[in-house]
């Protein structure tokens, strides 16, 4: 694999789109050891990440050398234009795993999901399909963007779902959740990339949980 990190024998991760998403899952992943870039379409230099007492740098690039320098990418951008970013970067992202966390919708007025952009479908089946060389996994699509990081901080075990067709893939990206804090058993596979079009729907719960209870960190969980 391209930009391993010897020292730690983690994987290199590239995470496309810096928003509060990206950014907190690269701040995240660097503090639990792995080698991240940050993919802006600007980058403007570099950061460090102080965890535990020790300081792992968040490198910056632009987001075509984040794709190619990267190990795993994880994609954290706006997911009504993924589709179109994404498969411009086919030749980049080919024999990589792509870990998909984003919810393809139309927006209403206030800014939160309406409808679905793929109905019938989901964004994590129209990026395989787009990048057959490349091993696409949908996670953590199903929840406020501060419980990816910190899923223990809630007073219920969230579930955080996995769905695509490479079972090394979905390992692979499990290791990942457990750097966040996902404990085992709080992630549950669905099965080969169909199934995301189940959690991929989920969003249409956000808001009207928003607007019932305000902006409070939240998961659609499975419970047994």
């Amino acid at each position: 694999m391209t930009g391993k990190n010897t020292e730690t024998s983690k994987p290199s991760i590239g995470i496309l789109g810096a928003g509060r998403v990206g950014s907190g899952l690269a701040r995240a992943l660097a503090a639990a050891g792995h080698e991240v870039t940050l993919g802006h379409r600007q980058p403007p230099g570099q950061a460090e990440v102080h965890e535990s007492g020790a300081a792992r740098a968040i490198r910056f690039a632009d987001q075509r050398a984040t794709a190619a320098t990267s190990d795993i990418v994880v994609n954290a951008t706006p997911g009504d234009s993924a589709l179109a970013r994404l498969s411009a970067l086919a030749t980049e992202l080919s024999g990589k795993i792509l870990v998909d966390v984003s919810n393809a919708t139309h927006h209403s007025p206030d800014g939160l999901p309406a409808d679905l952009c793929y109905p019938g479908g989901s964004l994590a089946e129209q990026l395989q399909q787009a990048l057959p060389a490349t091993r696409v996994v949908k996670t953590l699509n199903t929840m406020l963007f501060p419980v990816m990081t910190a899923p223990a901080t809630l007073s219920t075990p969230p579930t955080a779902y996995l769905s695509g067709d490479d079972a090394d893939a979905k390992t692979v990206t499990a290791g990942l959740l457990a750097d966040l804090g996902w404990r085992p058993e709080w992630i549950e596979d669905l099965g080969d990339i169909t199934t995301a079009r189940a959690t991929e729907a989920l969003v249409l719960l956000v808001p009207h949980v928003l607007r019932a209870k305000g902006f409070q960190p939240f998961a659609v969980s499975l419970a047994r």
